[in-house]
């Protein structure tokens, strides 16, 4: 459950936790008409920072666009600067931001022009996503019965919330199966992303990831990602992955905001390698860890002091 905190910002304001309110028949709820972020601000030596901040807010303002809701009256560094402006209001030294955007009470007619542009940005702690044990042991997942948005249908690269709905059905499926998450394919067959996390193989020490036409969300920790293993000097390969390769490959793991780098220990019941983390995860992590540990380390622009 979400642990409240003190104060949520709101169209530039700071209003208390229990005054951020919305309107019963507020277009979002109704229509899905919403788009969001979800951000981590990590505690390191030099106070609490927002890791990868402008390109959260970049992403968040790309969703909003495709949605034809880019007016929000503050340009992306003052949104920036709302996010550091709501953790020092609530004295986090940790937590979990999201920044959500939307419309709000006005009309329900399907055309949304008519109604308010909302945004608010409130933070509490969050632990684990996937649980206290999962980035040493893995989880357990399955392969949904339930595709990913067709081209052209809904935008895979918006984080809006109505794709959410998807993502769902996906997760409630695998978790009344017995699994800790799902794997979802594209409409064409290929592997696409958990139900909020992107996903990688590795397959004889090279990392593969689906390419973001595979309805992907292009993921802030799965650039990450991919920086880090360019870091370490770990090939990486954007490319298609059939559905057996998740059987065949060496290691798989998920990466997100959440989740950060998460192992996957089986697929389907079928261990994933040797059923438990594997080197190249391990080392991903390892090197997720120090980017915050240091302050950045060779990437100090992905951190945001508080």
């Amino acid at each position: 459950m979400i642990q409240a905190t003190a104060r949520i910002w709101h169209n530039g304001n700071l209003v208390d936790w229990a005054d951020a309110r919305v309107h019963v028949l507020c277009h979002a709820l109704h229509y899905g008409s919403s788009v969001f972020e979800g951000i981590r601000c990590y505690e390191t030596a030099a106070g609490p920072a927002i890791f990868r901040a402008r390109e959260h807010v970049r992403r968040l303002y790309d969703s909003a666009r495709l949605y034809r809701m880019d007016n929000l009256g503050v340009s992306q560094e003052e949104f920036v600067e709302a996010l550091r402006l709501v953790v020092r209001a609530n004295e986090m030294k940790s937590c979990y931001l999201r920044p959500v955007v939307f419309r709000g009470y006005g009309d329900l007619h399907v055309l949304p022009f008519n109604c308010p542009i909302e945004a608010y940005i409130a933070c509490w702690p969050w632990g684990k996503y996937l649980g206290p044990e999962s980035l040493e042991k893995g989880v357990d997942v399955c392969v949904s019965s339930w595709a990913r948005m067709a081209a052209n249908t809904l935008p895979a690269m918006a984080k809006a919330a109505a794709n959410y709905m998807n993502s769902q059905l996906i997760l409630m499926e695998a978790v009344q199966n017995g699994y800790t998450e799902g794997i979802a394919l594209d409409p064409e067959g290929y592997v696409s992303e958990g139900s909020g996390q992107n996903i990688f193989a590795v397959r004889d020490g090279r990392v593969i990831t689906p390419p973001l036409s595979a309805s992907v969300l292009p993921g802030i920790t799965r650039d990450t990602v991919l920086a880090l293993a360019g870091d370490s000097g770990i090939e990486v390969v954007e490319q298609n992955l059939p559905r057996e390769m998740l059987y065949l490959a060496d290691e798989l793991f998920f990466s997100g905001t959440a989740t950060e780098i998460c192992p996957i220990r089986s697929v389907d019941r079928i261990a994933v390698g040797g059923g438990s983390r594997g080197p190249v995860t391990k080392r991903l992590q390892k090197a997720f860890t120090a980017v915050i540990e240091s302050g950045g380390g060779k990437h100090p622009e992905w951190l945001t002091a508080v």
